[in-house]
Formats: structure tokens, sequence, C-alpha cells
């Protein structure tokens, strides 16, 4: 009998690849750029918190897909479904340590026991940027703007960013005398992308009563364009309200000129979460709508209340990395490198390991990223090695060239030699992609 383990992996979680992890820490560096130039800053919370501190929060559906135990202390405990939850705990927390209003970022994995997709897993990777502390329109509209500007930094900007507004929602339905049904209706506008206008009507039907049924369904729909929009749900949610004074003042200053994407009121856009209370956002990708929301989020006044009595408003939105990595590789907008090393000095002599070691140490001193190849093989075999982590140059150093102080470089993509060379020569040529001329 075989003592040998079969090396499984869970069902909707999988093992990233260097090629898969480059692209991944590439798109989070420039994400971080982006948060950092907004002002936000960075923060971590435990992927464990108690149970009481999670369930609840996000909603009947949300709970069934958390991940919950009880630990080796008998403590109910659960693994985060989300970053927005646990910010709430830390705000609570933290509330003497920090400023107001507060802006974090936090790119971390999050786990949900849900039906596995395109682009989505149990295990998943999600970036989340908030402001808390101020309940403005200005940070409504900072939350839209981090968005565009992190699209077009990753260079996307052929998309659509939806957005509505929860308590305009809810002005509707208090018109319409059902707004102890509130929660059901969202969920199942929420479905709309996924089941469809027929079937969401059907469930209206059954949850209210036809007439009902159709009248949300011309209330979430939209119209020629903002105006006309906000004219509509004025007249359907019984006049001008806070909430909608709110969604007309976003879209004044969008179109003033702040945003040059695509900024469109879709009042069918609710977010499935139960604790969002007022704006609500979702962004899709005009050439893949199959995959989905991107980027999602909205404001939530009401949930650090859980744990503080102190009113902590709050609005953030957060990228779907995994689902965003999918996209960017099927529009082809990331590389597929192995690896992200510069040089590779072969190794010819095994006497000359050290002195391979330091010229390695002097061109990283210069920017460069560098191996060193651990042992003698044939020459052609460690070309081959670099060809295959996708290394562009490789330095050929024996006991001559060390005793002249020169190097010579050979380019794999052309088989290019470059001979009697200085360091400083060489590192020209690795950095700025050619020949010095004479």
């Amino acid at each position: 009998m075989s003592d040998l383990i079969e090396p499984r992996v869970l069902k909707g979680f999988r093992d990233s690849l260097p090629q898969k992890e480059i692209a991944k820490k590439e798109v989070e560096a420039i994400l971080e750029k982006v948060f950092t130039s907004f002002g936000f800053v960075p923060l971590d919370t435990p992927v464990l918190e108690y149970a009481e501190i999670l369930l609840g929060k996000g909603g009947g559906e949300t709970d069934k897909q958390v991940y919950r135990f009880f630990d080796h202390g008998n403590r109910d405990v659960a693994l985060r479904f989300d970053l927005t939850v646990p910010f709430a705990r830390f705000i609570a927390t933290h509330e003497s340590e920090l400023y107001f209003p507060f802006k974090r970022y936090h790119i971390a994995k999050v786990y949900r026991g849900e039906n596995t997709q395109r682009g989505r897993y149990r295990e998943f990777t999600q970036c989340d940027f908030d402001i808390v502390g101020s309940d403005t329109v200005s940070s409504d509209l900072e939350i839209l703007l981090v968005m565009e500007s992190s699209f077009k930094a990753l260079g996307i900007e052929d998309l659509t960013f939806r957005f509505s507004h929860r308590g305009v929602f809810s002005y509707f339905l208090s018109k319409l005398d059902i707004s102890n049904r509130t929660v059901e209706i969202l969920r199942l506008v929420d479905k709309l992308p996924k089941i469809g206008g027929e079937a969401v009507q059907e469930q209206l039907s059954e949850l209210t009563d036809p007439e009902k049924a159709e009248k949300i369904l011309t209330f979430i729909s939209r119209e020629e364009n903002n105006e006309r929009t906000l004219e509509k749900l004025q007249d359907l949610s019984g006049g001008t309200n806070p909430a909608l004074d709110r969604l007309r003042d976003i879209c004044r200053l969008l179109s003033e000129g702040l945003s040059r994407s695509s900024f469109i009121l879709d009042p069918s856009i609710t977010r499935g979460l139960d604790y969002y209370t007022g704006i609500v956002y979702e962004t899709f990708l005009k050439d893949l709508p199959e995959i989905g929301s991107v980027c999602s989020g909205g404001r939530y006044d009401n949930l650090a209340s859980l744990y503080t009595k102190t009113r902590m408003p709050g609005v953030g939105s957060s990228i779907g990395l995994d689902r965003l990595l999918a996209a960017l590789e099927e529009l082809g907008k990331i590389g597929n490198k192995p690896s992200n090393t510069d040089l590779m000095i072969l190794c010819l002599e095994e006497e000359l390991t050290g002195y391979y070691h330091s010229l390695a140490r002097d061109f990283r001193e210069k920017g460069i990223a560098v191996e060193v190849f651990p042992e003698k093989r044939k020459i052609a075999g460690q070309f081959s090695f670099a060809e295959k982590k996708g290394i562009p140059f490789c330095l050929i150093c024996g006991s001559a060239e060390k005793e002249s102080g020169k190097v010579n470089l050979r380019r794999l993509s052309t088989r290019e030699n470059l001979d009697s060379l200085s360091l400083e020569q060489a590192a020209g040529i690795i950095t700025q992609g050619h020949a010095p001329k004479d």
C-alpha cells in the first residue's frame, strides 16, 4: 500500500502559478498607487473572526456561504466573507486611535462557500477602498472617481459605471406600502441580470401582487439619460426627498467635467448585501458583459453602529481581483511572464561562483533583477533555462573576462552577442534594451 498522499486542491480553491501571480502583483501595485494618490492608507484585519461579528451582516444568502466552525478552544469562529464587515469591527476597535474621515484600502483574500463560476472562486481576493466618518456627496463622488481612475490606470476605459440609491428605492416602496418587504424585493431586483425580467416579475408578483410588481419593474428601468431617469424616479417615489437630492447632486457633479467615462444612473442596481443604505455602484466591461460586475460597493451608514455607539457613516467599493484578472487576460491587457528577472549570469566555472554573485550584487544596485545559475552545465542548457523563464539577457563571464574586467551579454530574443562590455555598458543595454552607440 502506498504511503503517498494524493495532491488535491479543494473545490473552489486553486494554486497560483508564477505567471498568474506576477500579473496579479502588477495589478495590485497599480491599484495601490491609485489608492495612495487619493490619500487612502493601507490596513489589515484577521482572516478569522468571531462568528457573531460576521453573521447577519450581509444577508441570509451570504450567511449560508460563510465558512463557520468551532476552533480548538471551542470558540464559534468564521472566515471573513468580505472586507467591509471586518473593517466596521476594526473601526469600532480602534476608534480612539484613528482620525476621521478615515480613508483606507485593503487588498486581501476572502472566503465564500458558493457555487464556482467564471472568474469567481470560494477563495478570492478583494481590493477595497472606503471612506468612513463622512456622510457627504463629496465622499460618495470620490469613490466613483477612484473607481474610474483605477480602471484607467489599468488601461481599461471601455466600461460603464452604473449607480443608484437604496434610499430612493425605499421611498418608492414606502409609497407602495410594501416597506416591510424591502429586503426581499432588493434581493430579487439584484438577481435581474442572472434570471431575467420575466422571472423577477413573476417572483415579485408572488411577494406582493402583479400590479405592484409591474410598478417596481417600471421604477428600476432606465430612461434614455440620467436626467430623464431622475425625473421618473421623482415622480414614482412621490416627489423630492433627501436621497433623491443626493443622487441629483452626484449626477450634476459628474456632468460638470469631473469624468470622461460612462457613468449611468441605473435604478436596477441595488446590491445584494443588506448593509447598504445609500448610493450603490457596479462596474461592467463593455467587451465582456457576461463576466458580471468587476467593481461594486456603496454607502453603509449603519454597519459600524453594530459595534460602537458612535455614528460612523461609510461609503466604499470593492474590486473583485480574480474576476478582473480573468477579464484582463481575455482582453489581452496583462502579460504572461514566468518571472521578473532581467538578467541571468551563466555558470561557466564553478570556481567563479563568488565573483558571479558579486556581479549580481552590482547589477541589483543598479535596479536590475538578476539570477545566478547555481551550477555548471552546458551553455545551451543554461540558455534554454533562461528562455523558459522569460529572461531577456544572459551574462557570460569566464576567467579571461574577470581578468579584463569585461563581460559578454547575449540578447536571447535575437541571439545577438554583445562582447567585451564594461559593467556600466552592460547595465545600460539591459535597462534601455539596446546596445550603446559608438
